[in-house]
C-alpha cells in the first residue's frame, strides 16, 4: 500500500514532534519533511512534493497562509491543510482563497486530524466540526480587511508579504533588511511598494491590518494538545 506522504510545517518543535508521533501510529502515513517557517515549507514541498502539507499559520519569514498560496502554485498536487488554534473567519476565508484544502483546529482530536489528511489526499475538503457549524455564515462575502480577506493582498509579491509581516511585528527597515538578508535600500523600496499597493502609509496601521487580514496572529498561549500526543 502506498503511504500518504505528509509535510509538517510549524515553528514550534514540540508541535511538529507531537504531530510526527501521532502520524507514526497510523500505517498509511509517512512524514517526509518538517519545516520551521513558511519559506522552508515551500522549499521542502518543491523537493519532496508531498501528498499533504499540514501547515500552521503564524510562522516566521513566510506565514502559513502565504506559504499555502506559493505551494498551490509550485506543487498543485500537494493538498494543504491549515492547522491553527484560532477559529477565525478571516484566516479560514484567506486560507481557502489561497488554495487550502481544509482548516483544522489544534484542539481537534487526533482522529479528526488523521481523517482530514486522508480526505484531503482523496481530493476532498475538510473543516473541523466547530467550523462546519458556522459554515453557512462563512460562505457569505466578507468585506475588506475588517475581519475578512482583502483582495489588495493579492497584489503583493511573496517578498513583500515577508516585509509586511516583519514591519507589522515592529521591525525597523534596518532590522527587516538584516533578517531577510537584503540591502537596506531594497527593504525601503519594498516598504514603499507595500504602502502604495495597500494604501496604508502609516506604520502604526500595519499591525492591526496584518492581524485582521490573517497575516499575523494575535499573541496567545500555544495549544499543546497535539504537541503532547
Amino acid at each position: 500500500m502506498n503511504k500518504i506522504t505528509v509535510l509538517l510545517a510549524d515553528d514550534h518543535a514540540l508541535v511538529r514532534e507531537g504531530c510526527r508521533k501521532m502520524l507514526e501510529f497510523e500505517s498509511d502515513f509517512e512524514v517526509v519533511g518538517e519545516a520551521q517557517d513558511g519559506r522552508q515549507a515551500v522549499a521542502l514541498t518543491k523537493k519532496h512534493h508531498p501528498d499533504v502539507a499540514l501547515m500552521d499559520i503564524s510562522m516566521p519569514l513566510l506565514n502559513g497562509l502565504e506559504a499555502t498560496r506559493e505551494i498551490h502554485k509550485a506543487s498543485p498536487a500537494t493538498k494543504v491543510l491549515i492547522l491553527s488554534m484560532h477559529n477565525n473567519e478571516a484566516y479560514i476565508r484567506t486560507a481557502t482563497e489561497f488554495g487550502a484544502a481544509g482548516f483544522i483546529l489544534k484542539q481537534s482530536p487526533v482522529k479528526d486530524v488523521c481523517q482530514a489528511i486522508r480526505e484531503a489526499h482523496q481530493g476532498k475538503t475538510y473543516f473541523s466540526p466547530d467550523i462546519m457549524r458556522h459554515f453557512d455564515r462563512l460562505k457569505l462575502p466578507l468585506a475588506g480587511c475588517a475581519g475578512g480577506f482583502d483582495p489588495k493582498l493579492a497584489r503583493l509579491t511573496p517578498r513583500e508579504m515577508e516585509v509586511l509581516r516583519l514591519i507589522a511585528e515592529g521591525n525597523t527597515n534596518k532590522e527587516t533588511a538584516a533578517k531577510l538578508g537584503i540591502k537596506l535600500k531594497t527593504a525601503e523600496k519594498h516598504r514603499e511598494h507595500i504602502a502604495k499597493k495597500l494604501d496604508i502609509h502609516h506604520a502604526a496601521r500595519l499591525t492591526p491590518y496584518a492581524i485582521s487580514a490573517g497575516i499575523l496572529e494575535n499573541s496567545v498561549p500555544i495549544d499543546h494538545r497535539l504537541g503532547a500526543a
